[in-house]
This record gives C-alpha cells, structure tokens and sequence, in this order.
C-alpha cells in the first residue's frame, strides 16, 4: 500500500510541476485542493503528498491557513541564483573535463554540431534542446550526483520564470560562441579552462536576461 501511495502522490506531483512550467498554473495563484482532488479523481493525502514535493522544491510556497500558491520568481532571485548555477556547472565542467574520454568527445562533437546547425538556422527551439543536452552531458561526465541534485533543483526555479534569454538581440552566436569555447577546453582536457568558460557562460545569460527585461519594460511603457 505504501509503494502505490508513493506512486501515486509522484504522478500527481509530476503533473502539476508540468502545469506549473507550462504556465496553466499561474505564478502567483491559489492551489485550489477541492478542485485539483475532483479533477484528477484524487483524495486529499496524494494531493497533499504532492504539493509537500513541489514546496520542497521551491515551486509552490506554503502560507498557514491560506494553503498553496506557485511560487514567483523575482529579478532579486535570479541575481542571487545564477552566480550559484555558474559556480556549480563551473565544476561540473572542471570535473568532466578531467573525466572526458575520446568516446565521450566524439559524441559531444555530434551535440555541437546540432548546436551549430540550429544557430545557423535561427531555428532557437532547436537550439535550446541542443543547450540543455550538452549541459546534461557535461554534468553526466562530472559523474557527482550532488553537483547533479542541486543544479536539477536550482533549473526547477529558473524554468518557473519562463525565460527566453537567446531571443536578446545578438545573444544566440554569442552563447554559441561560449558553448564552443567550453568544448574547446573539454577536448585539451583544460579542467580550470572549462571551468572559467562555464562560469562565463551562465554568467552572460544572467546578463542578456536582464537587458531583455530592460528592453521589454521600456517598450511596454513607450
């Protein structure tokens, strides 16, 4: 009974976190328990179960005799999380690169080659699977699964904001241009190289998120 309870109360929290990254569920709103339990033809411990994951997670937040709302990210949160990313991909980079074998290059070479042809095409959807590939590639080769725990956990609340930095003017060869100066450190097996162009990396995304939000402001004002 209780290996189905966890299933169960996995399946609900999986579909809300979709939702949630979807934008069904808005940043903000109430978690309505009644309507989510009629919905998804649910009692109330699974859903309760549910919502406890996603508030560890730091995607939904508790209030006492209020209950559950998504939770919003501010530009305060991003500026305190994405030094934290670049620190620990930095070292997932440091690491791979002290792992990486000749396999291991010749199938990031084929990840870069997506890349470059998606750039090339502007084709940006594209582009971002290729990204999030080579990103999970790298943490893989750095084989630490708590380097993997807490960047999968900080990515959770930096998806919540639904943003799209490689749509800030200039920003797509640009990140295609630090994406290749990492490999270029993976392939002559510079750890501390790799792990400066990471840091680098994540580091400049910050920045064109912050000009597109700048840019977006003064347009909605104009």
């Amino acid at each position: 009974m209780r290996l189905v309870l966890n299933s169960l109360h996995d399946e609900v929290a999986a579909k809300l976190r979709d939702r949630i990254f979807s934008g069904d569920l808005a940043p903000g709103s109430f978690v309505d328990e009644p309507a989510l339990c009629a919905e998804l033809a649910i009692s109330r411990t699974p859903l309760r179960e549910a919502l406890k994951v996603l508030t560890a997670e730091g995607l939904l937040r508790h209030e006492p005799r209020r209950g559950c709302f998504v939770s919003e990210v501010t530009e305060r949160d991003l500026d305190d999380i994405f030094p934290v990313i670049a620190l620990l991909e930095g070292r997932c980079a440091f690491e791979a690169a002290n792992n990486v074998t000749d396999a291991d290059l010749v199938a990031l070479e084929q990840l870069h080659d997506r890349l470059n042809r998606s750039a090339r095409a502007s084709r940006i959807n594209e582009y971002y699977e290729a990204n999030f590939a080579i990103h999970e590639a790298i943490i893989t080769l750095a084989n630490n699964r708590w380097l993997a725990q807490v960047i999968g956990d900080l990515r959770k609340i930096v998806k919540l904001a639904r943003l799209q930095q490689l749509h800030a003017p200039g920003r797509l060869d640009q990140s295609l241009s630090e994406h290749m100066a990492v490999f270029a450190a993976l392939k002559a097996r510079d750890a501390e190289g790799a792990e400066a162009a990471m840091r680098t990396h994540l580091t400049r995304q910050r920045v064109a998120l912050r000009e597109l939000a700048r840019n977006q402001k003064s347009r909605l004002s104009a």
